[in-house]
């Protein structure tokens, strides 16, 4: 059987990363003057580049050196879509999973959305938190605002873009047509590509199931539920 995996924040909370939505998750806590889903758009990384790198920095790369825990190691084998940018994926042996929203160790030159572009290591080592505003726009070769093939732009979607081939999105609907299962494991099916994922499954009739603590509920009939975290399931399996 064919069965692809699409996994969220869910899945790293047993690495100490926190869930995007829970009490001490990246969406609840934003930075001084702004929510964090205004945080997270091109629009503010154009206009406030220094607050939006901090914001990053504060939000994502300081969990960069977590390891993947024992779910990860579990999905090394596996044809695997995940929404998480931690890279634990790959720590973990994955060598052919889809990062559908980017890498936190990886970054772009800032470039027009569809635009062909090198992938390139982010040296977040470098970053010197004693300066960290004017160490994080070196790194991002930002001076004033960031400028169109020039600057750099961590390589993560934001919430006011859309998926590219940057993103592997036509790779990553393929795997979906070509399921014969389609497992979502501690997703809370709020981004567009578990809309797309859930589309395409009922189109085809695809069996799925949602595997999380507290499961959403799809309005579907081809749909088992597993109430538990990451980890219990793949006890069971």
């Amino acid at each position: 059987m064919n069965t692809l995996y699409i996994t969220g924040a869910g899945v790293s909370a047993e690495s100490g990363i926190p869930t995007f939505r829970g009490e001490d998750g990246f969406w609840t806590i934003g930075s001084k003057n702004y929510t964090p889903q205004e945080m997270a758009t091109r629009c503010m990384y154009q206009n406030n580049p220094s607050e939006f790198l901090s914001w990053y920095y504060h939000r994502f790369a300081t969990y960069r050196n977590h390891g993947p825990n024992k779910v990860h190691y579990w999905l090394a084998d596996k044809n695997l879509i995940t929404q998480n940018i931690d890279g634990l994926d790959g720590k973990a042996g994955n060598e052919n999973y889809i990062a559908i929203h980017g890498r936190l160790d990886q970054m772009t030159l800032f470039h027009t959305q569809g635009d062909g572009v090198e992938r390139l290591q982010t040296s977040w080592d470098e970053v010197d938190e004693n300066d960290l505003e004017n160490s994080l726009l070196n790194l991002f070769r930002i001076k004033g605002e960031p400028r169109i093939n020039s600057s750099y732009k961590p390589f993560v979607l934001l919430f006011d873009e859309y998926y590219t081939e940057l993103y592997r999105i036509t790779e990553a609907q393929q795997r979906m047509l070509d399921a014969d299962r389609i497992i979502f494991i501690g997703t809370s099916f709020s981004v567009n590509i578990t809309q797309i994922a859930l589309e395409i499954a009922m189109s085809q009739n695809t069996p799925i199931e949602i595997v999380d603590p507290s499961p959403v509920k799809i309005t579907y009939d081809n749909v088992s539920y597993h109430s538990m975290k990451a980890s219990e399931y793949i006890q069971l399996t």
